[in-house]
């Protein structure tokens, strides 16, 4: 009876293992279906119905996408923050997506604005961008490079841009169910700054800098509407 006892436990401790195993491969397979899926359009622009893709998935606002592979495919937390960055150039969308490409500088923004107010996507929001150089902020914030009219200074960024960062705020908060966003100065809120995460960077400037507390209230009050 001992001996029955032994074989029953023995071949149900291989049985949990070869299924352990039958999980694990599975596991693996679709991990490597999904990564492949995810990094099929990048490096490059997209148009026509990729873009359209892309678009629908992410924000309406956007009218452009050149994706990269400079990226965490995907996020590791739910999106919970955004933060606000500036280009430190006066870069149109393609040139965006073109420095963002680049394997060597490892970067990227999930958006960028350029001085037109136009919105172009590079890293979709269910993948975290490599932006604020703190792993932490990027997995739960969904960060948006402003292009600026004025190079050094106040690092002043146009109306149009302005506004459009603004709208792109407001569409971000409601798809993804943040209710508010709080600036605190500091990293506690979730509206935050890259330079809160490095003291090697001033980004996003002076300009966008002494709005930040505009930005949450004009955000919020559309929220409310």
């Amino acid at each position: 009876m001992t001996g029955k006892g032994t074989r029953s436990i023995s071949s149900g401790v291989w049985a949990l293992t070869i299924l352990f195993l039958l999980l694990a491969a599975a596991t693996v397979v679709t991990w490597q279906i999904r990564a492949g899926s995810e990094t099929k359009h990048t490096g490059r622009e997209l148009v026509g119905s990729e873009l359209e893709t892309v678009i629908a998935e992410n924000s309406p606002l956007a009218e452009y996408a050149y994706l990269t592979d400079n990226a965490t495919f995907p996020r590791e937390k739910e999106i919970s923050a955004i933060t606000i960055h500036h280009m430190a150039a006066d870069l149109s969308l393609r040139e965006t997506g073109e420095l963002f490409a680049a394997s060597d500088r490892g970067a990227s923004a999930n958006y960028a604005i350029d001085s037109e107010g136009r919105v172009g996507i590079y890293v979709e929001e269910k993948n975290r961008a490599w932006t604020s150089s703190n792993s932490e902020n990027d997995a739960r914030a969904v960060t948006i490079e402003v292009a600026n009219d004025e190079i050094g200074g106040e690092w002043h960024v146009s109306d149009e841009a302005y506004d459009r960062l603004i709208d792109l705020c407001v569409d971000i908060c409601e798809r993804n169910g943040i209710a508010e966003l709080v600036f605190t100065g500091d990293a506690g809120g979730n509206l935050t700054m890259h330079r809160m995460f490095s003291d090697r960077t001033q980004c996003p400037g002076p300009y966008l800098a002494g709005r930040m507390e505009d930005i949450a209230d004009e955000v919020n009050k559309r929220l409310k509407e």
